[in-house]
């Protein structure tokens, strides 16, 4: 038995040595025509275990985005601005997309104390506030006055009136905004007959409330309406916008918009030409611009007479 084992491992390991291609998985054996080099060691590795290559550094792109692909862009910059109930800001939105198409222009609603909240939150860039207010670390430009107006229940006897002066509501029952929740809560509570309320008209005119009727009033202290942005926050979209609301045309030397430089104009080349001071000719002969008059220094009769 262990002849047939001897003869069984003769076998297998003879091919090895007449120089046969080495098997699977068998290390390569040199051949005659390599012989006196030294021996390279061959092993094959699974499809599986093979090494991949090193991954791509993407320690620099965004997380989300594919490796190799732009970084998303940025937002454009919008402007942000809040209004209390009254004011209308359409015309000045209009020119604002007539000068500023670029910038996109965003406004809200804010009444009461947000008027100025939106700005310390960062809400808004700037407020049309209702005066007074507290202008600490704020630029406020008043704009403009508002009309008074007293409010009353419909079947008042001032329904029969345009104008009110203040002096004939002395007997009258007036309500108070603040004490009443708001201004919009104040008119539903005139439109159920328990008294009369003053108020700007334009605000009066915004909330519109049902069973009320409002009338100018006169001898009442005008409220006025200014706009508000944070004094660390101007830049040329804020200045741009304050143009636009004071009145500036979009030419007007104050817009930033229009602080661009003109491309100046070159020199006007000299008809006459140039002198050169220096050549055998000297100083360059200038041209006359108007021809010599032929009749300067004759006699009044030198000049021959016929037909022309």
């Amino acid at each position: 038995m262990l002849f047939i084992a001897l003869l069984g491992f003769a076998a297998i390991f003879a091919p090895l040595s007449a120089g046969a291609p080495p098997g699977p998985g068998r290390p390569s054996q040199p051949s005659a025509g390599w012989a006196g080099r030294p021996a390279r060691y061959c092993e094959r590795v699974p499809v599986e275990e093979e090494p991949r290559p090193a991954d791509v550094d993407n320690s620099g792109a965004d997380a989300g985005t594919e490796p190799g692909a732009a970084p998303p862009d940025e937002g454009r910059r919008e402007l942000r601005f809040a209004y209390v109930p009254g004011v209308m800001p359409g015309k000045w939105i209009r020119r604002w997309e007539e000068r500023m198409p670029d910038i996109p222009l965003r406004s809200f609603v804010a009444d009461g104390a947000a008027q100025l909240s939106v700005l310390r939150d960062g809400s808004a860039d700037l407020s049309f506030v209702r005066l007074p207010v507290e202008q600490e670390e704020l630029h406020v430009i008043p704009l403009y006055e508002e009309q008074p107006a007293v409010v009353a229940p419909k079947g008042h006897e001032i329904t029969v009136f345009e104008d009110v002066e203040l002096a004939d509501l002395a007997e009258e029952n007036f309500l108070d905004i603040a004490e009443m929740g708001g201004p919009e809560m104040a008119l539903q509570v005139v439109a159920s007959g328990a008294g009369l309320v003053i108020m700007p008209m334009p605000m009066a005119r915004h909330f519109n409330v049902k069973d009320t009727v409002a009338r100018r009033l006169h001898g009442a202290e005008p409220t006025r309406i200014a706009l508000a942005w944070p004094k660390d926050a101007t830049d040329e979209v804020i200045e741009e916008f304050i143009g636009v609301v004071r009145g500036r045309t979009a030419n007007s030397s104050r817009q930033p918009s229009a602080k661009q430089e003109k491309p100046k104009r070159a020199p006007k080349s000299d008809r006459r030409g140039k002198a050169s001071g220096s050549g055998a000719g000297g100083a360059k002969k200038v041209a006359q611009r108007y021809a010599p008059n032929p009749d300067k220094g004759r006699g009044r009769g030198s000049r021959k007479k016929g037909k022309r």
